[in-house]
């Protein structure tokens, strides 16, 4: 009833018979009587009229208790008051007053039922809580008896001993904390001990303890102090783990990485390992260089340690480049190997763990293990490509601080193997191309080798110029293998592994498979055996000049006795290369010793035909395959050169003993077209024509000439205008046949030259094997022709023909006088060629082409003396073949050649002189190779008396028609 009240009153409303008494006294008046309630309750009304009624109420009714109805109604009344306004309004307050009562009348019978059930609730409540109080009443009564009954004793007892309990835990617990307080003493002794994962583990099982008894205030200072101690061992941890960057240990570095899973931070151990190893490489390669830097300065300046590492290789001399880089060199492979020891550490320890000795052990393996491996597993592999490139930074600043273009030959090549064996450890360290090194040693090998390239192209002009063409005494069996510079070439067949490669591969065979890696894994270093293996190489190349007579025929027989240790390849070599005869295997002991009777036959068996400058060019060559073995980027640089080399040798033999105009001006096709191409090239590319003409006052470029060479000049000590000695014969020999031992040399070294050779520019190679050192041999008929031309007097012999009458009437018997003398003068140029053959060996491709000279010479004089005959008969026909029969005759017990060369141009010639007038014109389109004159002479001496002076004109006119063109 008391809730309905409140409700009443938040709306502001009042009870009726509160309402009644609020009412004005004249409102009091007119209260309906319960009759008119009851109408007014049972007279329906529309809920909604009835709502609206409510709504139409004004608000400051509902405002709160206080409020003054009556007051409020007064206040509004207006000043002059209306009875019927008044009644009116009055009405409609009853009305609402109606529609109020009635809605809360209405409200009160809805919750009756409720009101009802809580009231018999709270009636409820009331009883139970009187049976509580009586039981509450009751238990403080029996507490009371309790507390009386049970003694104090009891109790007391049992809270001493939970003192006692209390007091033992903290005896133990002060114990424990007496200890941790001296765990700083052992923890000390341990880290000098390098036991890293044992003073972690003390001091992780510290912090613990420390944990438990925090509630302690001295245990607050002591974990402060164990955090210190923690951070000072991951400090030395980190020293330690640097450590191992240079000299790797495997127990040392077990321990470390244990520590470092102890503390959780294996992947901050590997981040920090990388760090220490690129500073590894940073300091090791700074303080070799400045140790260098320092002692070649020779004084205790520190501005040298101020100064950055690429300015400091500037400061590197030339004396101390080398040994600088290999112990550069050295120290960064211990880094490297330090590395890769680091990497195979960590696959082994993968691997053990990857197979569990259990089958509940893979099961414990954290997923944070697994991800701190494949962390691990990347990272190394990472750190490969970094280290490296760190690697070839620093060595690159080295090679580039110094200019290395005035470096001995030697000690360049050292450079290039050293880097070369650098490159290969970067081969197998990370599969590394090494494009950084290569471009740097490319930089100074192209600076070096250009300047090197010019100055061996000025020695080698000095060399030619002072070249007095003599033989160099080598032994029979000579081959340019047994040379220092080819020694790479016998050591291994593939030219791309470097010489300190091949040496270690060479000396032992069971180690050609294993890495760098495992060949030092335990000791050593591959950059030291530049030093340990130069010095026992030896060279015996040089025969003595001479036999003693006593020795000879025993020398001779030992010289074919040993035989087997001749390869079988010089043997065919030697075969071909000299006569195309039989091994001297199978030649006769009565053989021998008739050989045994002359120095020519003993040399024509044995000795090789090479100067001392031919051996220089081979020797360069061999430098030059030397440097593009080891560094094939500038490999076409390099066999540009060597076929420079070639050229300008080639050049000068021809300049020295060939060129002659007068002479290849006799249109025999001495020159072949290729051989002329050839010079033309080599002269115009190679040649510095201006630089023998400096009264010239026009110039080529500067850089142009630069790259050329002046055109050598002969030595003044040899003589090539003495016919004893057949106009140098004996220098022309030499001359030629080097050049052409020089080409057979360059041949056998084709297929080597070309697998260094890049693809693209293999035509250059082929050409210059197909187009120059091909052409080498052809020299041999432009520079003994001239010989050929002076050493017998054709002059003489034409002479000697015109002497003789040739339109005889009767058949001689007797040849012409001119036959013998020119018989004679080729078996005196027989005994000169033997007597220049006692000194220098005539190869039997020589003697040939001295012969074929001679006598196409002497034939084609015989055709020009017939040539000039002004009247001849048959009877002198038949003496012109009788003479020409005679001397070949007689030719042939002079030479083997055959056959004799020119035969069918002179006995065509002779048979001309019967042709008929038609057979005459026919001969004349035919052939050619007579000159005009020799033509006109068929026709006046041989038809003349037998054709009118028409005929003979129509036939000299196709004669001329004939010449007109090569005009």
């Amino acid at each position: 009833m008391q809730k309905f009240k409140s409700l009443m009153t938040r709306q502001g409303l009042k009870s009726p018979q509160e309402s009644m008494a609020d009412l004005s006294p004249v409102e009091n008046l007119r209260i309906p009587s319960k009759e008119e309630m009851r109408e007014l309750r049972e007279k329906p009304i529309d809920p909604q009229a009835e709502q609206e009624i409510i709504d139409s109420i004004q608000e400051v009714y509902f405002s709160n208790d206080s409020f003054d109805m009556v007051q409020h109604e007064l206040e509004k009344l207006p000043p002059e008051l209306n009875l019927q306004e008044l009644e009116e309004y009055r009405d409609k307050l009853k009305r609402q007053q109606a529609a109020v009562s009635k809605k809360v009348a209405d409200l009160i019978l809805e919750k009756q039922p409720a009101y009802v059930k809580e009231l018999e609730r709270v009636t409820a409540l009331q009883t139970n809580l009187q049976l509580a109080a009586v039981i509450c009443t009751n238990a403080r009564r029996q507490l009371t008896v309790s507390k009386d009954g049970f003694t104090e004793a009891s109790l007391g007892l049992l809270a001493n001993q939970r003192r006692r309990q209390l007091l033992t835990g903290l005896l133990k617990s002060l114990r424990t904390i007496k200890t941790l307080q001296r765990t700083d003493v052992r923890l000390s002794e341990m880290l000098e001990e390098e036991d890293y994962p044992g003073a972690i583990q003390l001091c992780l099982e510290c912090q613990k303890a420390a944990s438990t008894f925090k509630h302690y205030s001295c245990i607050s200072e002591l974990n402060s102090k164990l955090l210190d101690t923690l951070e000072q061992i991951e400090e030395q941890l980190d020293v330690a783990l640097s450590k191992t960057c240079k000299h790797f240990d495997v127990s040392h570095y077990t321990k470390v990485q244990l520590a470092y899973t102890l503390l959780g931070k294996t992947q901050t151990a590997m981040d920090q390992l990388h760090m220490h190893f690129t500073q590894a490489i940073h300091n090791t390669v700074f303080q070799v260089v400045l140790g260098y830097v320092e002692l070649c300065a020779g004084n205790a300046d520190t501005k040298f340690q101020k100064m950055q590492y690429k300015d400091l290789c500037t400061h590197i001399t030339p004396d101390s480049y080398i040994p600088c880089l290999t112990d550069l060199c050295k120290a960064l492979w211990e880094v490297m190997l330090s590395y890769h020891c680091t990497m195979q550490w960590h696959e082994e320890h993968d691997r053990n763990e990857a197979s569990p000795t259990s089958d509940g052990a893979a099961a414990t393996e954290s997923d944070e293990s697994v991800v701190d491996r494949s962390y691990v597993k990347k990272k190394l592999e990472h750190g490969l490509t970094r280290i490296w490139q760190d690697v070839q930074l620093k060595v690159k600043a080295y090679i580039l601080g110094t200019d290395m273009s005035n470096f001995k030959y030697d000690d360049f090549i050292v450079v290039l193997d050293i880097i070369s064996r650098l490159m290969q450890v970067g081969e197998e360290f990370c599969s590394s191309r090494s494009e950084v090194l290569q471009e740097s040693i490319k930089r100074q090998s192209v600076n070096y080798f250009k300047n090197y390239h010019r100055a061996r192209l000025e020695e080698l002009r000095m060399f030619l110029e002072n070249e007095t063409w003599e033989l160099c005494p080598v032994k029979s069996n000579f081959n340019i293998t047994q040379l220092h510079e080819f020694k790479f070439m016998g050591q291994c067949r593939s030219p791309s592994i470097s010489p300190s490669r091949r040496a270690a591969s060479s000396t032992s065979p069971a180690q050609e498979e294993l890495s760098l890696f495992q060949q030092y894994l335990q000791q050593g270093n591959p950059f030291e055996m530049h030093t340990e293996h130069k010095e026992e190489e030896t060279e015996d190349v040089l025969a003595s000049n001479g036999y003693e007579s006593d020795e000879l025929e025993k020398s001779v027989y030992q010289d074919y006795d040993s035989d087997s240790d001749v390869p079988e390849e010089l043997k065919q070599d030697y075969v071909d290369e000299q006569t195309g005869d039989v091994p001297l295997k199978s030649v006769s002991r009565e053989t021998i010793r008739s050989k045994k009777k002359s120095d020519y036959n003993l040399n024509k068996t044995n000795m090789l035909i090479l100067t001392n400058t031919t051996l220089n060019v081979i020797r360069l060559v061999g430098k030059y395959m030397q440097m593009m073995n080891i560094l094939k980027p500038i490999a076409f640089d390099v066999i540009h050169c060597v076929s420079q080399v070639f050229d300008y040798y080639l050049y000068a033999v021809y300049t020295f003993f060939g060129r002659n105009d007068t002479y290849e001006s006799s249109g025999l096709g001495l020159i072949s077209s290729r051989l002329r191409t050839t010079l033309n090239r080599i002269q115009e590319s190679l040649i510095d024509v201006e630089a023998a003409s400096e009264n010239s006052g026009v110039h080529g470029p500067a850089e142009d000439r630069k790259e050329k060479v002046p055109s050598p000049h002969l030595s003044q000590l040899v003589v090539l205008t003495n016919g004893g000695t057949l106009y140098g014969l004996a220098q022309r020999v030499v001359a030629t046949e080097s050049l052409v031992f020089l080409a057979e040399q360059f041949e056998s070294l084709q297929s080597h030259l070309d697998t260094m050779m890049p693809a693209a520019k293999k035509p250059f190679l082929q050409q210059f094997y197909s187009q120059t050192v091909s052409t080498a041999s052809e020299l041999r008929k432009p520079i003994y022709w001239i010989v050929a031309a002076k050493a017998i007097d054709y002059e003489q012999m034409l002479l000697l023909m015109a002497g003789v009458k040739w339109d005889i009437r009767e058949i001689m018997s007797q040849h012409n006088v001119y036959v013998d003398v020119l018989l004679q003068e080729f078996e005196q140029f027989n005994t000169r060629q033997e007597d220049v053959s006692r000194h220098v060996r005539i190869p039997l491709p020589v003697s040939n082409v001295l012969w074929e000279h001679c006598i196409r010479l002497a034939n084609r004089t015989l055709v020009e003396g017939y040539g000039n005959v002004k009247k001849c008969s048959n009877e002198g026909r038949a003496l012109m073949q009788l003479d020409f029969q005679q001397f070949l005759m007689k030719l042939e017990k002079l030479t083997d050649l055959r056959p004799i060369p020119d035969k069918e141009f002179v006995e065509t010639y002779i048979k001309a002189y019967y042709l008929t007038e038609s057979d005459m014109e026919q001969f004349i389109k035919n052939h050619r190779e007579y000159s005009m004159k020799q033509l006109a002479n068929l026709v006046n001496v041989c038809l003349g008396s037998h054709i009118n002076k028409k005929a003979r004109q129509k036939l000299l006119a196709a004669i001329d028609d004939i010449d007109r063109p090569k005009r």
